[in-house]
């Protein structure tokens, strides 16, 4: 009910210049993602809603204590998620006050945006307006992936993917077909983000191995395996410590390891960040053409029961 078309707002006197460089950004972004990556944006981004709270909603995410299963809910047409959204902290945190006595391990996050996979005109909201250029255009790509292309009860791979599309989108859209980039330091900062991103998934996806053999042994209870963990979480932070040299693009990697850490965590970071390295060999394949890969991606998840599948496997 709040939304105005983005060209009205622009038009405004009365909308500040910051505003007006974030709007011009989205618009530049969703036609970059029609055009250039060939995305089903349909009408989302072409409104801008002022919303009064700072964060959109907060998402409540659960899973089992002694593996990595996450809990789940069903909804029409998405199918089976790991996660629910709520419009108040204080409604997500009775939720996971319940989930908990249950037994469940609990995480709840604050979030920017959402996707109704282009069954509804999504629009810019105002709680994005707070993120730098790098981030928003990054979002903004990120969402539209979901109207081209989403599998149903596949979230790990639809999150996963829709990170890849974002970064990587990110880096075309501020770099440039060539050289110099046409926009040297957000080029850079859209680099260094995607690099960030594939270094905290190898990490990711190493310690999750190395979590699960734990999580295996049927000598052990569910409250040795909670332990067995933290000895686990530990021990990496200790051997992260412990390197000579602090490794390149090591930022999401030390504020995993600096924060509490549970399974209902772990399954949420999993979420976004799983086997990125392979969706980056995938790029490769397809010279750096990344509308060659979402297409390929597109086509190949009608023939596959697990979209993953389709990734090459990059050497760790």
């Amino acid at each position: 009910m709040g939304r105005r078309p983005i060209s009205e707002v622009l038009d405004d006197p009365a909308t500040d210049e910051v505003t007006r460089h974030k709007l011009l950004l989205t618009r530049q972004a969703r036609a970059f993602a029609i055009h250039m990556l060939g995305l089903d944006a349909g009408d989302s981004y072409t409104t801008f809603t002022r919303v009064k709270e700072e964060v959109l909603a907060w998402i409540l995410s659960a899973a089992y204590q002694d593996r990595l299963e996450s809990k789940t809910w069903w909804f029409p047409i998405v199918g089976r998620v790991p996660y629910r959204g709520y419009s108040s902290r204080e409604a997500a945190e009775k939720e996971g006050r319940k989930l908990h006595r249950e037994g469940f391990d609990t995480w709840i996050r604050p979030t920017s945006a959402f996707s109704t996979l282009g069954w509804f005109s999504d629009p810019l909201l105002s709680t994005l307006l707070a993120y730098d250029d790098v981030e928003l255009v990054a979002t903004v790509l990120h969402e539209l992936s979901h109207n081209h292309l989403w599998v149903p009860d596949h979230a790990r791979f639809n999150e996963s993917y829709a990170t890849f599309v974002g970064q990587v989108g990110a880096i075309s859209f501020f770099c440039g077909p060539g050289e110099p980039p046409s926009d040297p330091e957000n080029c850079q900062r859209a680099r260094t983000l995607w690099a960030e991103d594939q270094a905290f998934s190898s990490f990711l996806d190493e310690f999750v191995e190395e979590l699960q053999a734990v999580y295996a042994r049927t000598d052990l209870t569910t409250q040795e395996k909670v332990q067995a963990r933290e000895a686990l979480l530990l021990a990496t932070k200790e051997k992260y410590a412990s390197l000579p040299d602090p490794e390149p693009n090591r930022r999401l990697v030390s504020n995993f390891l600096d924060a509490p850490l549970n399974n209902a965590v772990l399954m949420g970071r999993m979420l976004y960040f799983h086997r990125l390295p392979d969706f980056q060999a995938l790029l490769e394949q397809h010279g750096n053409d990344l509308p060659s890969a979402i297409e390929t991606l597109k086509r190949g998840v009608e023939h596959t029961e697990d979209p993953f599948q389709l990734l090459p496997d990059h050497p760790r």
